[in-house]
């Protein structure tokens, strides 16, 4: 086994110990939580040993590995400060952790506008990029929910949520009688939104605007809107989100919006974004903040545009 491969499995393994969890150990290596237990799994295979006990309460070191963890702990620990120390080298590099529909659906049909202004700036967006994802923490982070209360982080925006269809499951349900025209229509679920207590899916949707009288809780469930496009664009199903996050697919006449514009609701939560304030001492970390933010104000101003039409 390579060294580097030796490393990333010790900080997989490192991480999940400190945060009893692989989902938790993902979310801030920037990998999936398989990525995170395949790393593991290669270390176990090679050393011959088990190395982690899963219960309810959690994971847990075994006792071949009590004896190293505290060793592991600090040498992560010294890495992380070595990394800190060195941090300047890094002059054309941001590195950011993000949740994923906003990173595939807003930040990379925008990232081409910002690399022709700065073209020497490279990025590695949730361990996949133009230069290979590093040890310690990401230079920025990007989440939907709540504001952390840190003081650091900044709002973005909050999205307008909406039904999408294909356009040709567009054209259909405008044949239909007005009361019947979800009727039949595969209903598709985002459980991406669940906690935002202001987000509307299916079943508040049919309750306030009708159209259909039949199972409105029924369909796929879906993670992420990302998974659930796939299904939109091949006519097998429609589904409530954000505006925002499918407006390039709008454009490209991939999806279309079977009801009026009116017929939607704010989300309760934002896209929200922070950085290390070791980064900001970066100028091509602060360029990119700034770029963000300019972008963020415009897809704002697009959807209080949208919606003030209604």
């Amino acid at each position: 086994m390579a060294l580097v491969t030796h490393l990333r499995s010790l900080q997989a393994l490192e991480m999940a110990v400190r945060k009893g969890s692989l989902n938790a150990a993902a979310g801030e290596l920037g990998i999936t939580p398989a990525a995170v237990g395949q790393r593991i799994k290669m270390l176990e295979d090679y050393l011959g040993l088990d190395l982690l006990v899963r219960g309810r309460s959690g994971i847990r070191p075994t006792r071949a590995l009590e004896a190293a963890i505290a060793h592991l702990n600090a040498a992560f620990r010294e890495v992380d400060t070595a990394v800190q120390i060195l941090d300047f080298q890094r002059v054309h590099e941001v590195h950011i952790v993000a949740d994923t529909d906003w990173a595939e659906l807003w930040l990379k049909p925008r990232l081409p506008r910002f690399r022709d202004i700065h073209p020497n700036i490279r990025f590695c967006i949730n361990g996949v990029g133009d230069v290979p994802v590093r040890l310690g923490e990401a230079d920025c982070e990007v989440w939907f929910g709540e504001p952390r209360g840190t003081g650091a982080e900044l709002v973005l925006f909050r999205d307008y949520l909406v039904p999408i269809s294909s356009p040709e499951n567009t054209t259909r349900i405008s044949k239909l009688p007005k009361g019947e025209r979800l009727e039949g229509f595969p209903l598709l679920h985002l459980d991406c939104y669940n906690a935002d207590p202001n987000a509307i899916g299916w079943p508040e949707w049919i309750r306030r605007y009708g159209y259909r009288s039949t199972a409105p809780g029924r369909g796929i469930r879906y993670r992420k809107v990302i998974h659930a496009l796939e299904a939109v664009y091949s006519n097998a199903g429609l589904m409530v989100c954000g505006l925002a996050l499918i407006a390039a697919a709008r454009k490209a006449e991939k999806v279309s919006l079977p009801f009026p514009i009116s017929q939607g609701a704010w989300s309760g939560y934002a896209y929200c974004m922070s950085f290390r304030e070791s980064a900001l001492r970066r100028s091509q970390t602060v360029q990119f903040q700034d770029w963000v933010l300019e972008e963020a104000a415009l897809t704002k101003d697009w959807l209080q545009g949208l919606t003030a039409e209604r």
